[in-house]
């Protein structure tokens, strides 16, 4: 009895949940599968850092590296890189260092390929940011500029607030020179450049309370510095918002690329990078959408792809890549974030199910 009980609590703390995770329920393009690659409790952001090695970050105060030497489909295994962070939601790589987006903190593990063999102490960037919960996960990306790219969303469902909320920012690798890239974006949680263009494209999370079907969510494109993209005056392009649109014109701020459902919670967006996919993959972007909370009828829960104009600067149609978390009105996983791996598989986190899927193609 006694054998019993500690296997029974070595599986509840080690979150063996790969059981949950229905794979015969998703739907994927023809000559496409699905594999768990990793299980992990709450995987948020991914980044990819040396020798294959993956970092996920999580709402539950640690970050995690999944180590896989030899490139293959299935991980070696998983190593908590740090532990007891205020939310560390986002992980970046870049030049051997891992840098960690906290609720109000940007931090970092210097040289962490040397330290993959247990918790980590992490050093301060920058601890400026405000430390306000509501929409303040953070979401990293090292940008071709070599400067951090970071958010900090609206601290409230439709607000006016001072300057530094409902923005996208950027500051240097140092923590030092933090400017606001582009205003009027009330959360965002995954972004990425284009591979040619080098723009940043980001999902920004509508306002709720205005009924099932508006606003919708948004993909937008920052293709200059200070532009403002509408909250909480204008809301998806072209929509007023009632108490805080009185005297705004549409027209004044840029419209999204792409209107999605209303609440499907966009969070981690990617373009397509590899060479294993078919080639009418080569401009393709992917975005998660990690399902609505509060809809009478649940929409999202669903990876979704869309085919990016010659000119790179539209969506000229999209369609669902991954489905079927959502089985009627029920879910039992939400999609987060989209990677590349150097093999040109992509991988999903899901922090309901708590896994990291592996997508290949082998048709």
């Amino acid at each position: 009895m006694k054998n019993i009980l500690l296997l029974l609590l070595s599986m509840l703390a080690t979150n063996c949940v790969a059981q949950e995770a229905d794979l015969n329920s998703l739907r994927l393009p023809d000559g496409f599968s699905i594999s768990i690659y990793a299980e992990i409790e709450n995987p948020r952001q991914l980044a990819l850092g040396a020798d294959n090695t993956v970092y996920v970050g999580t709402l539950r105060g640690r970050v995690h590296a999944i180590t896989n030497a030899n490139g293959d489909g299935i991980s070696d295994g998983v190593v908590t890189v740090a532990e007891r962070l205020n939310t560390p939601n986002g992980v970046a790589y870049y030049n051997g260092d891992l840098y960690i987006g906290e609720i109000g903190r940007i931090s970092k593990i210097a040289s962490i390929d040397n330290k993959l063999s247990g918790p980590q102490a992490t050093i301060t960037v920058n601890d400026s940011l405000p430390s306000r919960r509501h929409h303040g996960f953070k979401f990293l990306h090292i940008g071709p500029d070599e400067k951090i790219y970071l958010p900090v969303g609206a601290p409230c469902n439709v607000c006016e607030e001072e300057e530094i909320f409902a923005t996208i920012l950027n500051m240097d690798l140092d923590g030092s020179d933090l400017q606001i890239v582009a205003s009027g974006i009330r959360n965002t949680v995954g972004f990425d450049f284009h591979p040619q263009s080098g723009e940043l494209w980001f999902t920004d999370n509508g306002r709720d309370m205005l009924g099932d079907d508006l606003p919708a969510c948004e993909i937008n494109r920052i293709s200059s510095v200070g532009q403002h993209f509408g909250f909480p005056y204008i809301h998806q392009g072209d929509l007023p918002d009632p108490r805080f649109g009185d005297g705004h014109d549409p027209a004044d701020y840029t419209a999204p690329v792409l209107k999605l459902g209303a609440h499907v919670a966009p969070l981690g967006l990617a373009f397509y990078r590899g060479d294993m996919f078919p080639a009418d993959f080569g401009n393709t972007v992917f975005w998660a959408e990690h399902g609505s909370w509060n809809r009478s009828r649940k929409s999202g829960y669903r990876v979704m792809m869309g085919r990016v104009s010659n000119d790179n600067t539209s969506i000229t149609s999209n369609s669902p890549f991954v489905e079927g978390w959502l089985q009627g009105q029920s879910n039992w996983g939400r999609p987060v974030d989209i990677l590349n791996m150097p093999d040109g598989s992509v991988l999903i986190s899901d922090d309901m199910a708590n896994v990291i899927y592996r997508v290949t193609y082998d048709g």
